[in-house]
């Protein structure tokens, strides 16, 4: 009998334990401790229960929202005052749960691509980092940062990381958006309010990717790709097509390729003479090291002996874009992207004593390409390691200029809506004051498309989160590539050119960089000034500080004789950074390009050329790598820009890349 009441009695314990489990109030990722919430909003307040009513208490003012829950859902609206803290929200369906730390300030949305997600340090290691990470210790600054997640539908939750918000110290900030910090950092040291840093970013992504698909929608230039996210059969399509495509393509690329024939690699061989190939320190990038942009196939060889062969070795490097690796011939092993760390295993059967080859062939698409990474690449074994690091014989295979342009398909996260779906849709409801943002690297080859896709992306996130004057600010491309001698296209400056008409939305803002960039480094590690220029739009648009915040802003030209004269905004003392004004160039109606001269007359700027006598346009710094000096009192450089409307070398391109 004793035993039959005590088992009764554990099973109703277990009944009421599992009853209160499950009847916990479930909160979104990011309603956690630490968080930030606008200040003087009415925010919206949510979560799941199975219970039939639930009731929260805000610590800032005593006040209880009480609310219904119908089909396991709720929600409230709650009134917050000017930012303060920290505070405490208590949510009660009949169990309690309480979210402690609680800040109220400014909360900013920080997206874009691999440029505002470059962290302090990790692949970032921007200037100073160890310094900037030891100092890092800001209280008021809270971090949120959001996966990497695409979706073909809007989803309703958003994946985080560390268990939701953080409180911004040395230890929590090493992997956090250099931008997005710096940017917070300038703020509360001006105006000592909180900030919550809500970071949601994805190197290598494309604009349509970030926008959703019924804005895309209207302008109907990725109808075929979002029908085939709705479609298997749409997709299957859309893929076999890209297969046969990306087949001869591919049969291309290798026909071109010098290192091979018949399709056999014969430059991957022990006998190939390569003593007329250049020499090329690994790691590095090639763009840097001699080659400037190329973009195709480049062979890397070396010799390396070795002194024990009884066992495998191990080699881990990484590789932009794709590459393919033999030891003295034999084929070992292929990877494809750009940001993969490669691990191969090299079987001792395929090495010898003494001298070995080490052939990799790399093909880069776009942007950087080399065989990159730590410093210490090196071959190793149970027994032995040995340095790869240092000199390596090189020679091009193929030059993508001489190959059709490659089939592309968005797949994963770049697909049309695919990121906005998962790492953007589920915040809607969240309120913030503003966006930041750092991307158009990767939509530089359709920069005129950009046109519509930027303003398009900024209107979308405003009608979403329910803000028609929601501020967003964004980073202008820095200067990047080789500079030219001569003056002439660029699709960066034309991705600029769309970034700088973008600023026709009101409430917008942009942070000029053209001259921090770095021509050999898509990813310039002086992030401090960049988060400083971006803080400084905010300051001055929303803070109501008298401060700089722009360099010139080009507004109107008109011709005088065989001169053209430019009128700017921000033209309060208007100069050169130092010495002569630089990056000016002229045509006349043949569309030919000059460098020009360029003076400071009134408070505007005079551009002539000698062998123009008849001009009708002028341009500045329009290049992928300018160095035009062109500033004002803020000391910030000016936009680049023309005054011309001729056609650009990205406006016949295909619609998608």
């Amino acid at each position: 009998m004793k035993k039959y009441l005590l088992n009764n009695v554990l099973l109703a314990v277990i009944c009421l334990v599992s009853t209160i489990a499950n009847a916990t109030v479930s909160l979104p990722s990011f309603f956690t401790d630490n968080m930030v919430l606008q200040q003087k909003s009415a925010v919206r307040f949510w979560g799941e229960s199975n219970k039939q009513s639930v009731s929260v208490t805000t610590s800032w003012d005593k006040k209880v929202y009480k609310t219904n829950v119908v089909n396991g859902k709720w929600d409230v609206v709650l009134k917050t005052p000017a930012y303060g803290g920290p505070f405490a929200i208590t949510i009660n369906d009949g169990d309690l749960k309480t979210l402690q730390n609680v800040l109220i300030g400014e909360v900013w949305l920080c997206s874009g691509q691999s440029n505002m997600e470059m962290p302090l340090e990790g692949w970032g290691k921007i200037n100073n980092y160890k310094e900037e990470i030891a100092n890092a210790d800001y209280p008021q600054i809270r971090l949120l940062q959001a996966e990497h997640v695409e979706s073909t539908l809007p989803l309703n939750t958003l994946k985080v990381q560390h268990d939701g918000w953080n409180v911004c110290n040395p230890k929590t900030i090493a992997d956090f958006s250099a931008t997005a910090y710096f940017f917070a950092r300038k703020i509360y040291e001006e105006k000592k309010i909180p900030i919550g840093l809500i970071h949601s970013s994805w190197g290598g992504t494309l604009v349509e990717a970030w926008t959703s698909s019924g804005a895309l929608s209207t302008i109907h230039d990725f109808d075929t790709e979002i029908e085939a996210m709705k479609s298997e059969t749409s997709r299957q399509a859309l893929q076999q097509k890209y297969d046969e495509e990306l087949a001869v393509w591919e049969k291309h690329l290798t026909n071109a390729d010098k290192g091979f024939e018949d399709g056999k690699a014969v430059w991957a061989t022990s006998k190939v003479d390569d003593s007329s190939w250049k020499i090329m320190k690994v790691p590095s990038f090639f763009d840097s090291n001699g080659l400037g942009n190329f973009d195709g196939i480049v062979w890397f060889r070396k010799k390396v002996n070795i002194s024990d062969t009884s066992k495998d070795f191990t080699l881990s490097y990484f590789a932009d874009d794709d590459d393919l690796i033999w030891v003295n011939g034999n084929y070992i092993g292929e990877t494809k992207g750009y940001n993969v760390e490669r691990h191969y295993t090299i079987p001792a059967q395929y090495l010898k004593k003494g001298e070995n080859v080490i052939a990799i062939r790399v093909f880069d698409g776009a942007g950087n390409g080399g065989i990159y990474g730590e410093e210490n690449i090196a071959l190793k074994s149970e027994k032995e390691t040995i340095s790869l690091a240092g000199d390596w014989k090189y020679s091009i295979g193929a030059d993508s200029k001489d190959l059709p342009v490659k089939p592309y398909l968005a797949q994963g996260q770049n697909r049309p809506s695919a990121i906005y779906n998962a790492m953007i849709a589920p915040l809607l409801d969240y309120k913030i004051k503003g966006v930041i943002w750092y991307q158009g690297e990767s939509n530089a080859e359709r920069a005129h498309q950009y046109q519509k896709l930027f303003p398009l992306l900024i209107n979308d996130w405003r009608e979403k989160f329910k803000d028609k004057n929601l501020p967003f600010f964004f980073v202008q491309l820095a200067n990047y590539k080789q500079q030219k001698e001569q003056p002439g296209d660029s699709d960066w400056a034309e991705l600029r050119e769309a970034q700088f008409l973008t600023l026709k939305l009101p409430n917008t803002g942009m942070a000029v960089t053209t001259d921090i960039g770095n021509g050999e480094d898509i990813h310039p590690k002086n992030k401090q000034d960049v988060g400083g220029r971006l803080a400084n739009i905010a300051l001055a648009k929303l803070y109501n500080m008298k401060i700089e915040y722009s360099g010139p802003i080009y507004k109107s030209y008109k011709i005088e004789n065989n001169m053209i004269v430019l009128d700017f905004d921000f033209n309060t003392d208007i100069k050169s950074k130092e010495g002569v004004l630089k990056g000016f160039s002229i045509a006349g109606s043949d569309q030919k390009f000059y460098w020009a001269d360029a003076k400071i007359v009134n408070g505007k700027v005079v551009v002539y050329a000698q062998n123009v006598t008849n001009p009708v346009a002028v341009r500045y710094n329009w290049a992928d790598n300018p160095n035009g000096n062109l500033t004002n009192v803020s000391g910030l450089p000016a936009s680049s820009f023309r005054t011309d409307v001729w056609k650009g070398i990205t406006q016949e391109e295909k619609v998608k890349k």
